[in-house]
């Protein structure tokens, strides 16, 4: 069975913050962000990183869950269209997260017919995006040259970078974020929406079902203004 959205908006309360938790590869891991009402759980398409699933595992890991839980990003890394389509003929995903260029991001969201949020890397004020025609964009870190990937490398942005930022859609804040360090983050730039990997992990991979709990409540406990919702 496949995961529905529970809910329009923002989870909770209006002025609640969304969350994600992405990299999911076990069972328990789903079912303590299912527990803690997470918004959307993430599943890594890409082959080279440790939080890697492969379509079939993916199926598996969603098929155990009731019918209403949070939704299903899948996470691609410069992917080609085959690979995409194979995952989809194997594992229903709600949104596809994309690490490439805005047109081939694009491209994904027109062939595929599914919502695509664009990953962006960011070093300062001046790399935030300006393309207002995909679904959602997730601003992170620049992984360094030597990072074997593009995200989940532990790496936190300057928060001070998004403050007051006019941005051309709705988007989420990754990159270094932990359970001890969410409600600053959210406090210092702004955001609506935040994305976990490493942070809830004990070792690369490796999720904790206390960090994923703690990270949740901190970060839905801290209020901000009511704003647009990602689109689903």
């Amino acid at each position: 069975m496949r995961l529905l959205p529970p809910r329009q908006g923002l989870p909770a309360a209006r002025n609640a913050v969304g969350v994600k938790i992405c990299g999911i590869t076990e069972p328990q891991s789903l079912q303590a962000a299912c527990e803690a009402r997470a918004d959307w759980i993430g599943l890594v398409f890409f082959d080279r990183s440790p939080r890697y699933v492969t379509p079939a595992k993916a199926a598996s890991l969603i098929a155990q869950q009731a019918d209403t839980g949070p939704q299903v990003v899948g996470l691609f890394v410069k992917a080609h269209d085959e690979v995409i389509a194979d995952t989809l003929a194997a594992c229903p995903l709600d949104i596809l997260q994309i690490y490439d260029t805005p047109e081939r991001a694009r491209a994904i969201r027109q062939k595929f017919g599914r919502p695509v949020w664009l990953s962006c890397p960011v070093s300062t004020r001046k790399d935030l995006p300006a393309c207002t025609d995909l679904d959602g964009l997730v601003i992170e870190p620049r992984a360094p040259s030597s990072a074997a990937n593009p995200g989940g490398n532990g790496l936190r942005l300057d928060w001070s970078v998004l403050k007051d930022w006019d941005a051309p859609l709705p988007w989420m804040l990754a990159g270094g974020l932990t359970p001890d360090n969410i409600g600053q983050a959210i406090t210092d730039s702004g955001a609506a929406f935040v994305d976990v990997s490493s942070g809830v992990e004990t070792a690369p991979g490796k999720k904790s079902t206390t960090l994923i709990r703690n990270f949740i409540k901190n970060a839905q406990a801290t209020h901000r203004s009511p704003c647009a919702p990602l689109k689903n």
